[in-house]
């Protein structure tokens, strides 16, 4: 499996931006998707995270109400849109991969953790100027 994302920059409070994640090569393996982020001298944050099966999904408590996630299965590419953005928003947006033994259960358990996935991303900035 490899990922691209795309789709980072800079951007003024409030605004909104769309980030997202191709995935190519074996994607039968990739089970959820993820969205990790992390600011300079801070740890990598669960974002949000995906299903490809039945598109069940979470948000972590920081993006809860102004980001959602989404994907298209025909073009295998999962959206972080990202709304009302603010400073602390500034990181590095991972996105991420994981077979999570192809289990439904595991992938409820482990998808908020880095652990949990198999592949990430190169990241792409993104930067919140007030």
């Amino acid at each position: 499996v490899q990922l691209q994302a795309s789709g980072g920059g800079s951007v003024q409070v409030g605004d909104s931006l769309t980030i997202s994640c191709a995935v190519s090569g074996r994607t039968s393996s990739s089970y959820g998707m993820g969205w990790f982020r992390q600011a300079p001298g801070s740890e990598r944050e669960f974002v949000a995270t995906i299903s490809w099966t039945d598109g069940s999904l979470a948000l972590g408590e920081s993006v809860k109400g102004r980001f959602t996630i989404s994907r298209d299965k025909d073009k295998r590419t999962v959206y972080l849109q990202m709304n009302n953005l603010k400073p602390e928003d500034t990181a590095k947006y991972y996105c991420a991969s994981g077979s999570f033994g192809d289990s439904y259960y595991a992938y409820h358990q482990l998808r908020e953790f880095q652990r949990g996935y198999d592949t990430w991303g190169q990241g792409t900035q993104v930067t919140v100027s007030s």
